[in-house]
């Protein structure tokens, strides 16, 4: 993904900007599936949870036709858009106490630099830095998304959980208490205020 390179059948092909990838996995079935590493997990700006839709919204996907609908999709913008649109939000200003709150909740995600005991006996690996570089990527975005000229706390609270959900690795004993990743990161945030 770094590379921005694609390699079929022995031929690699350099993809052109704007760059962006989007997976999906499905967690219940995922028999022939490797896993990913963690140094691979860490390069993907978000890991979205998306549950079942509401029953209503379940309703209205079962009076879809069930056919694939094969006519042609037509651009609904260009790519030199998305690039305007990065540089708008690469613009946006975040004070710096913010983003030294951000740096300060990730070092607390790590085990060996956490100050809470819940951490350093439930975590396996904790967030590096690439999560505080998106963390206020996102923070900028969920700024414009919302009209906001800066960032301000409740745009970082936002988007906490996405941006670290499958940066932080739990050991057994987490498991075994029944701890996830979302739990901890909102343990963390009850427990370490916004500026």
């Amino acid at each position: 993904m770094q590379e921005q390179e694609v390699t079929v059948s022995g031929q690699t092909r350099t993809l052109e900007d704007p760059f962006i990838v989007f997976a999906t996995q499905n967690p219940i079935d995922s028999e022939g599936t490797y896993p990913l590493p963690e140094a691979q997990l860490d390069r993907f700006l978000f890991n979205i949870d998306i549950r079942y839709p509401a029953e209503a919204e379940e309703i209205e996907i079962a009076k879809l036709p069930s056919t694939f609908d094969a006519s042609p999709l037509e651009p609904i913008f260009e790519p030199e858009l998305i690039s305007r649109f990065q540089n708008l939000v690469n613009a946006v200003p975040m004070g710096s106490h913010l983003v030294e709150w951000v740096v300060h909740f990730i070092r607390e995600t790590r085990p060996e630099q956490s100050r809470f005991k819940e951490v350093q006996e439930l975590v396996e690996w904790g967030a590096g830095v690439r999560a505080s570089q998106n963390i206020v990527r996102a923070a900028r975005a969920r700024a414009v998304l919302e009209g906001s000229s800066a960032v301000r706390p409740e745009h970082i609270r936002a988007i906490l959980l996405p941006v670290l959900r499958h940066r932080i690795i739990l050991n057994f004993s987490a498991e075994a208490e029944q701890w996830t990743t979302d739990r901890l990161i909102e343990w963390l945030i009850e427990r370490i205020p916004f500026p």
